[in-house]
């Protein structure tokens, strides 16, 4: 299972919480590339839910990750 910023992005409105079936539902149903429904088939199954792309993606960067040099200095 590959995640990259783009394909998580197309679960960005997803209905979380959600099972493993539902997004694969919603994906279809969005026209989402291949590769996020097999991400998401890639999935263990149950029946548990995810609350959101953090769940299925650990390593989903933060906004924190992005502004890590938010001070700015004044001259």
């Amino acid at each position: 299972m590959i995640w990259t910023l783009e394909l998580a992005a197309y679960l960005d409105d997803a209905p979380w919480p959600a099972t493993k079936e539902e997004l694969i539902d919603y994906t279809n149903r969005t026209g989402a590339p291949i590769e996020v429904i097999e991400n998401i088939q890639e999935l263990e199954d149950s029946d548990e839910l995810y609350e959101g792309i953090e769940d299925i993606w650990p390593d989903y960067p933060s906004n924190e990750d992005f502004y890590y040099d938010d001070e700015t200095e004044e001259y």
